[in-house]
């Protein structure tokens, strides 16, 4: 019998491995140095009085935030250096966050106030600087001119207007980042969990627990409380909680308050006020929010004391600013207690601000906070007689200038 031959073909080596001649891979990437910009306008009212607090001694700003870092504007009202003796006035804008070699560019402007628009401009921007930006080296490390402007010169041009200076700020933070070239491009919606769980409260659905407040009820979901507020955690699922977990009565509180707060749980955002209480008004977007932050210090619920704190700072009025500081006083909310402070001391306001209920209200339920109040108002008239100071007094005690006792007309 014949053999069957039988032919083994063998693979080509180009089969697993690329040919010797063929062109290497190319690959690609850019470095892109940018700057992130920002600006602070920096307003210095009563700049006589600001005069002699002594060379190397300044005023500062609020710190803003541009590029990730903190920033504060310097003035020297009687110049930074000793050398100079006062003649000039010094400007600076210093690093005041923590942070090491910050590159930045800069920018100074003493805004003119005559309406000339013939502003005194030091700037880095729109210029090439030989040596780079600047760079600041650690924490107070600062840019800006010590003999910034003759402060005889200052005091008689139109920079100075009412008393008042006027400076803006620019801050440009060199960024630096490598790019590679992107091979996706995948749109991600925003968070909606907060609809979610919005949309769940209004069904109601799988609802485990309701609140009676004022003969209304409100159904909820006991996880989602504990889950949200401290206070409910405790009331639901702690050691002493309360006995009757089905229907729970809440005191001290009108519904529409409770509605508002559990939105707040669910939503994770403030409902329209006006649309909740009925009344299209500020006064009773200013009201819900006092009661709102009443009610989120008693269950624990920080973000939302600070919404509420926040609209009421920004929400300040004659008729309604005694009870607001008697709230910031009561729920510890300090800054909203300093605006309004700051806004019964100025002149203009304390006359009308006595008048009201809610300033009876104040003088009975946080008597100290009428102490700080005088210190408040005696920074507005720091540089009148004694005399006056003296009325204010009698007149916060109830007193006439003889230290008789007057009844306050309302």
């Amino acid at each position: 019998m014949g053999k069957i031959l039988r032919e083994t073909s063998r693979p080509s080596s180009n089969s697993y491995f690329p040919s010797p001649s063929s062109a290497p891979a190319t690959t690609s990437s850019t470095s892109i140095t940018d700057t992130v910009r920002g600006s602070h306008q920096f307003k210095i009212t009563g700049y006589s009085l600001s005069k002699g607090i002594g060379i190397g001694k300044y005023i500062a700003s609020e710190t803003f935030s541009v590029g990730g870092y903190d920033w504060a504007i310097y003035f020297y009202p009687d110049g930074k250096s000793t050398e100079d003796d006062a003649t000039y006035v010094s400007l600076f804008i210093a690093l005041a966050s923590e942070g090491t070699d910050v590159r930045a560019l800069f920018e100074l402007t003493l805004l003119d106030q005559s309406g000339k628009e013939r502003h005194k401009v030091h700037s880095h921007f729109e210029r090439t600087l030989e040596s780079g930006p600047y760079t600041l080296k650690y924490r107070g490390s600062m840019w800006g001119y010590k003999r910034f402007f003759k402060r005889t010169a200052l005091e008689t041009s139109d920079y100075l207007k009412d008393d008042c200076l006027s400076v803006n700020c620019s801050v440009g933070v060199v960024k630096s980042h490598t790019e590679g070239p992107k091979i996706y491009s995948i749109a991600v919606p925003p968070s909606n969990m907060g609809q979610h769980f919005g949309q769940l409260m209004e069904t109601g659905k799988g609802s485990d627990v309701s609140f009676e407040v004022n003969g209304e009820i409100f159904a909820a979901h006991k996880l989602v409380l504990a889950a949200r507020s401290p206070v409910f955690r405790a009331q639901l699922f702690g050691p002493m909680k309360d006995q009757n977990t089905q229907c729970i009565k809440i005191e001290d509180m009108e519904a529409p308050v409770f509605k508002a707060l559990l939105h707040v749980i669910y939503w994770d955002s403030l409902p329209d006020m006006q649309e909740l209480t009925g009344l299209n008004s500020k006064w009773a977007t200013t009201l819900m929010a006092q009661h709102l932050l009443a009610a989120a210090d008693r269950y624990g619920l920080e973000r939302l004391r600070l919404m509420c704190e926040a609209s009421l700072c920004g929400d300040v009025a004659i008729n309604t600013v005694a009870t607001t500081l008697a709230l910031a006083e009561q729920h510890h909310c300090f800054h909203l207690k300093a605006v309004c402070l700051n806004f019964i001391a100025r002149p203009e306001n304390l006359k009308a601000v006595m008048q009201t209920d809610g300033f009876e209200y104040l003088k009975e339920s946080c008597p100290p906070v009428l102490t700080e109040l005088l210190e408040y108002v005696a920074r507005f008239t720091e540089h009148s007689d004694f005399m006056c100071k003296h009325r204010i007094e009698a007149i916060l005690d109830g007193s006439d200038t003889n230290g008789r006792r007057v009844k306050q007309r309302l």
